[in-house]
């Protein structure tokens, strides 16, 4: 009971602290956290995201393994890790994040949005269709996978289906459409000469 309290304690302290942005205050309450309860899910998933907010990425990567070894079920955890992996150019080790989130919840529509961005990056953009198909499908009135799609496609040399992403992509959002519009010119304009 008494290290249950005191759980509760250092927690409340901590979104205090946050909330106050008190971030070396909220570092040392989730130090405590961990203290009574070694490996807790919550806290090591705090930790993480104050030392990125503070820009300590090397530190937040290392939270988040320690967080997905603890706890191999925790598909959020695997999707931030794949996130800071992504943006730290670990991008083989990115993907490898993002499958194991995708594998617990297939249904994490930001996840296959960060698979595609590494599988471009990779220039595989077969599989990068693909995985933008499923974030597309999970959000179909979010302009961001649409956008992206239609640069995969020009990207593969296929403007039919660059063309048809468009023409859906100006049903709802024109703006959005209008620039994707102009980036497929321009790639156009520079494949022409």
């Amino acid at each position: 009971m008494q290290v249950s309290l005191l759980y509760t304690g250092f927690k409340l302290l901590t979104k205090l602290a946050l909330v106050l942005g008190l971030t070396g205050l909220a570092l040392r309450c989730l130090a405590r956290m961990l203290a009574v309860r070694p490996g807790d899910a919550y806290a090591l998933a705090s930790r993480a995201l104050v030392q990125t907010q503070q820009g300590q990425q090397a530190a937040a990567l290392r939270t988040l393994e320690e967080l997905v070894n603890l706890h191999r079920e925790d598909a959020p955890a695997w999707f931030n890790l794949a996130y800071l992996r992504e943006a730290k150019g670990l991008h083989a080790e990115a993907e490898a994040a993002f499958r194991s989130a995708l594998a617990l919840d297939p249904a994490m529509d930001q996840a296959w949005y960060g698979l595609a961005l590494v599988l471009i990056q990779a220039r595989r953009f077969d599989e990068a269709v693909l995985a933008l198909g499923h974030n597309t499908r999970l959000q179909p009135l979010s302009p961001f996978g649409w956008y992206l799609l239609g640069r995969v496609h020009a990207d593969r040399q296929d403007p039919e289906a660059a063309a048809r992403v468009l023409a859906h992509l100006r049903g709802f959002e024109p703006r959005v459409a209008a620039q994707l519009e102009r980036e497929l010119q321009l790639k156009a304009a520079r494949a022409a000469v």
